[in-house]
């Protein structure tokens, strides 16, 4: 593979679940659709080959990479032990997001976050915290998420209403105070 052929690789690993389109690597590379084509093609002819965890995939008009089938056992098996436990911080953030406002979209754990978060919900995908519940109805129609059952074991929970109560911050205790006095 040359410089080129690097450089669209490498911006189809940054994109992440999202993918990047053609239109998107032509204009971050100043180059047309046939020539980023033919680089992608040959990504592509790389990745296929057996020694390779990964391979390039196009859906919906979007470049990605996707594990294969024959890492996925490999994967539970790595992402089972301890789950709870070896969580990150940012793991537990974006899983506590999860719990307290399911059903929501990826954009709107980034919201709240106000970082992305593809890594974590790939994560927490991979070790079954957390499920896939449905598609919202808003522009794409992106995937909603809620915790798994698993979630509550690892947390021993019967039911979400045993999480704590949240702690106000001072942006919602001051707002409180602004509509009491709107209202007197």
């Amino acid at each position: 593979m040359d410089e080129k052929c690097s450089v669209i690789e490498g911006l189809i690993f940054l994109s992440g679940d999202e993918g990047c389109t053609l239109d998107q690597l032509c204009s971050a590379t100043n180059m047309i659709d046939r020539d980023v084509l033919d680089l992608i093609r040959e990504i592509t002819e790389e990745y296929l080959k057996d020694y390779h965890g990964f391979e390039c995939v196009h859906y919906g008009g979007r470049y990605k990479f996707i594990s294969k089938e024959k890492v996925h056992e490999a994967a539970q098996a790595l992402f089972s032990t301890s789950r709870a436990a070896s969580l990150s911080q940012a793991a537990m953030e974006t899983l506590a997001i999860i719990a307290y406002k399911q059903p929501l979209t990826r954009i709107e754990i980034e919201e709240i976050r106000g970082v992305n978060c593809d890594m974590m919900i790939r994560k927490l995908l991979a070790r079954n915290l957390i499920k896939e519940c449905g598609r919202s109805d808003g522009p794409g129609k992106p995937f909603l998420y809620e915790v798994t059952e698993e979630f509550m074991d690892a947390f021993k929970l019967e039911s979400l209403k045993e999480l704590p109560d949240l702690p106000m911050v001072q942006s919602d205790l001051d707002s409180e105070l602004f509509n009491e006095e709107e209202i007197y």
